[in-house]
């Protein structure tokens, strides 16, 4: 395991470079496509969304940070509805791009919070509470 110093230099969330480069680009792409045609907005969401995921795989299994471990499946899932909404297989209203990008925003938020208050900011921290 890690030690909590080791951890924290590689975490990637908490870095200023890496995280505009893991997430702020993604959500700013996800804002802009909002303003783009369709296809754009489509294929914008998806990969941004993809690629935050995978960033936070990375995250969890380089440094453990909790939020994490909840966030990552949380940004593969809402790929399913921005699907759905984009193909007009769910149609969620002439807000729906919106209302997605609201619940994705709340979603994140709520998981990063809840989590790292529940169980610390790194795994290190809750796995070690149960040794206790």
């Amino acid at each position: 395991m890690a030690s909590c110093k080791t951890t924290q230099k590689s975490d990637l969330v908490g870095n200023t470079k890496t995280f505009v480069l893991h997430w702020g680009l993604p959500v700013t792409a996800m804002i802009a496509a909002l303003f783009a045609p369709l296809p754009a907005t489509i294929l914008i969401w998806t990969g941004s969304l993809a690629w935050m995921g995978t960033a936070c795989l990375i995250n969890a299994r380089g440094c453990g940070r909790t939020h994490c471990y909840f966030t990552a499946p949380f940004f593969f899932v809402m790929i399913i509805p921005v699907l759905l909404h984009g193909f007009a297989i769910v149609w969620l209203g002439p807000q729906g791009w919106v209302w997605l990008a609201i619940a994705i925003g709340m979603g994140t938020g709520a998981l990063w919070v809840v989590t790292e208050e529940m169980w610390g900011r790194y795994a290190q921290s809750w796995a070690s509470e149960r040794i206790k």
